[in-house]
């Protein structure tokens, strides 16, 4: 499944942000952008593997609505912490000060990064490389 690719070879990247510099405003900037897109990864991600499990929800193209279902549907999930995670990227374009910045900064290092791990390991446990050969939608 080219999402789960994406989403796993995004991940990649995105780990690595604990080995650099988080005082740089640039690497701050850089971390905060491939946050976002990693979350718009997972909740399509998400949002493609409540289909291929026939979840009514998966029809709605928000992603609240896609993160609820995914809490009821998947035990590995931090229903909590991954509406957080949305208040935060939808905070990003809001961040101005420094402080506040390198703040989610850390919260993204700290908490969001091994979330984004977990959604990885449940779903590969879960389906064992068996959904990733279907093709998206």
């Amino acid at each position: 499944m080219k999402k789960y690719d994406n989403y796993a070879a995004q991940l990649a990247v995105l780990e690595r942000a604990k080995d650099e510099d988080l005082s740089n405003e640039f690497v701050m900037s850089g971390v905060t952008n491939k946050f976002a897109l990693q979350f718009g990864l997972a909740w399509k991600l998400l949002k493609e593997t409540l289909a291929y499990e026939g979840v009514a929800a998966a029809a709605s193209g928000s992603p609240r609505e896609i993160l609820k279902a995914a809490f009821a549907t998947y035990d590995f999930i931090d229903g909590d912490l991954w509406l957080e995670m949305l208040k935060t990227r939808n905070d990003l374009s809001h961040i101005y000060d420094g402080d506040a910045a390198r703040a989610m900064v850390d919260r993204i290092v700290e908490a969001y990064i091994p979330e984004f791990r977990a959604l990885k390991a449940g779903l590969d446990e879960l389906y064992e490389g068996v959904l990733f050969g279907v093709q998206d939608e």
